[in-house]
């Protein structure tokens, strides 16, 4: 990106996909870590993981019953069952494992490696459960000895070889591709990497997110209001979005219309953050604070966006080690609109995850949408049912309506040259869910 704009660029008016393509052009993912797996929960990983042993790695029992060689219960009936010696238990974990011969059983446990000489598991159900108890009676403690007979079992149905049993390598096979690099690693990335013996992934860590809300107004939640005072509801939110985003933010204490202070703060935090985002004081009043903090910083520009709400907007790489700073606006709905539409796509290249933006679909819209402002791309709050298909208009185009925003899963996209959408126009939405 350009350093120091000249009068022309200040002037300029960018469109929604040139700022946003030249954020993303500025920025590349972060440098690989290598993470215990659990600290590696919702990053994405920064290599191809090969399974070193079969999945499971050996025959083992689906079902609580007796391992059997299928010749000695062919053609059992409940009339004419198969009478067969039990040789012993045969447990998950055990090592020594007893052989079954033709005549004999084991009892076997779920999870329990299937013995030599058995080929199949009968389930406990198709059985008297031993020495001639019903079937309803539970299966006994494992036994100490495993090769000492421990009686008989009547057998009532027969099974097919394999039967029952969970074969070795029916998951996943020794070389196997397990996860592709790319993959974003959620609970259930995490199981597999621990089931192939995984204890450490490399991985593109998250990005650590610094939020910091501007404004001499501003009064942390939970603390009395005074005439002139507002609740700090940007930081919570934009901290909130960030993490569900996958980066790890946190937020500072609000910081007053004070160009020193603002630097101070900044310049203390950047050591410490891959991005850092601003709320407030990027238009042009008297009091915009993070413009004339910030405004001289190379490589930092303030830019309006043809865009509804969310139109003055910063971007920049500061400081030494060329932090990307996102200055967004004060407004409630404008700053999370555009953390949406920029920030969040800027995290998500940070971290290697394609494609960045928000998923989008058409759907057609059942409410009116009349005076949208010609030559901005206006952003809606909207229910969407993905079952029927459509979109619903939620509250009014106001950038303070946070009720509105809480309400809605995603963002109705009026285009720049439409002013009204009747209902039963097709429309794009932007999914928030």
């Amino acid at each position: 990106m350009s350093t120091t704009p000249d009068h022309a660029e200040r002037d300029r008016i960018w469109t929604v996909d040139e700022h946003l393509d030249d954020i993303l052009r500025n920025l590349t993912p972060l440098d690989p870590a290598d993470l215990p797996i659990l600290d590696a929960h919702g990053c994405v990983l920064a290599e191809d993981v090969t399974v070193p042993v079969a999945l499971p790695p050996f025959d083992n029992s689906s079902m609580d019953g007796y391992a059997v060689r299928t010749a000695d219960v062919a053609g059992a009936t409940g009339d004419a069952p198969r009478v067969l010696t039990v040789i012993g238990d045969v447990h998950a974990g055990l090592g020594e494992l007893p052989t079954v011969r033709p005549g004999e059983a084991a009892r076997i446990m779920t999870g329990a490696p299937l013995p030599p000489g058995a080929d199949a598991v009968v389930p406990v159900e198709w059985t008297d459960a031993g020495s001639g108890a019903g079937p309803a009676i539970a299966m006994r403690a494992h036994s100490a000895d495993p090769s000492g007979a421990t009686g008989e079992v009547r057998v009532h149905r027969p099974v097919e070889p394999g039967g029952h049993v969970r074969a070795r390598g029916s998951d996943v096979t020794e070389g196997e591709l397990a996860l592709a690099a790319g993959t974003l690693l959620g609970p259930p990335q995490i199981g597999l990497l621990a089931a192939v013996g995984r204890a450490r992934v490399r991985v593109r860590p998250r990005p650590r997110v610094v939020v910091i809300s501007t404004g001499s107004e501003l009064v942390p939640p939970g603390e009395q209001l005074t005439p002139g005072r507002i609740h700090d509801s940007n930081s919570y939110a934009l901290v909130a979005a960030a993490r569900d985003a996958g980066a790890d933010a946190r937020r500072v204490d609000a910081v007053a219309d004070e160009v020193a202070s603002l630097r101070a703060v900044v310049a203390q935090q950047l050591s410490g953050a891959d991005i850092v985002v601003t709320s407030g004081g990027v238009s042009v009043g008297a009091y915009d604070v993070v413009k004339e903090a910030l405004g001289g910083e190379d490589g930092m520009q303030f830019r309006k966006l043809a865009m509804q709400p969310g139109k003055p907007q910063g971007f920049g790489l500061i400081g030494p080690g060329r932090t990307p700073l996102f200055g967004l606006p004060g407004n409630p709905v404008s700053s999370y609109v555009s953390f949406e539409l920029f920030v969040r796509p800027a995290i998500r290249a940070l971290m290697g995850i394609e494609p960045a933006r928000r998923e989008t679909v058409r759907a057609r819209c059942t409410g009116e949408i009349t005076h949208s402002p010609k030559g901005r791309r206006q952003f809606l709050r909207g229910r969407y049912d993905p079952e029927g298909g459509t979109v619903a208009p939620v509250g009014g185009s106001g950038s303070h309506l946070v009720k509105a925003l809480a309400h809605a899963d995603a963002l109705i996209v009026v285009p720049e040259d439409v002013t009204d959408v009747t209902p039963g126009t097709d429309v794009e939405v932007i999914l928030l869910t």
